[in-house]
């Protein structure tokens, strides 16, 4: 099963999204929960260290994604578990927390609020990387820190050079991979 969409136009490529599904085993489950768990866990502790010296101090600067991704080096040395994520995950979970501090500066509605620490009983666990993903067979794709892992088709993949990716689990409890792809416009 798969999905293609027309994200937008850049020059004479084309970013498209495409969802796969992927077959992950016993240990690479257990990988990506841990992958979910790490993610959840560095968005509550920058947003609790954010929060903290919003609250002491409103004039001080906004930290930016690239501050937020230099503290997360002391981090992962307190925290060693975190060294089992990819570290591109962690710094995107960096950028999105980032987005939603600056909507919630520049919204003057008032309608959206600071941005909330993310429950570990949430029932969307993903997470989004931006490192390599290699096809090595017909139904195979390299993922980082997963390995080896077996999906749907691979032969969409083909001629594209992937962006971004995402690692979702849904809950009827399927694993899906949704690629941020960019390919070269088609000849009119």
């Amino acid at each position: 099963m798969f999905d293609i969409i027309l994200k937008r136009k850049e020059g004479t490529n084309v970013l498209k999204g495409i969802k796969l599904r992927i077959y992950p085993n016993r240990t690479q489950q257990n990988q990506l929960e841990q992958m979910f768990g790490n993610d959840r866990f560095v968005w509550n502790q920058m947003l609790a260290m954010m929060n903290e010296r919003y609250q002491n101090n409103k004039a001080l600067p906004f930290l930016g994604k690239f501050k937020l991704n230099y503290l997360l080096k002391p981090l992962k040395k307190e925290y060693l578990f975190l060294k089992n994520s990819d570290s591109s995950s962690l710094q995107v979970v960096n950028e999105f927390l980032t987005q939603s501090w600056k909507n919630f500066f520049q919204d003057k509605t008032g309608q959206i609020g600071k941005p909330r620490f993310h429950s570990r009983k949430y029932l969307k666990k993903s997470y989004t990387g931006k490192s390599t993903i290699r096809i090595t067979g017909k139904r195979y794709l390299k993922i980082p820190k997963l390995g080896y892992v077996k999906t749907s088709k691979t032969g969409v993949l083909q001629n594209t050079k992937i962006k971004r990716y995402t690692v979702l689990l849904e809950p009827t409890g399927k694993y899906y991979l949704s690629l941020q792809v960019e390919i070269s416009e088609p000849e009119k």
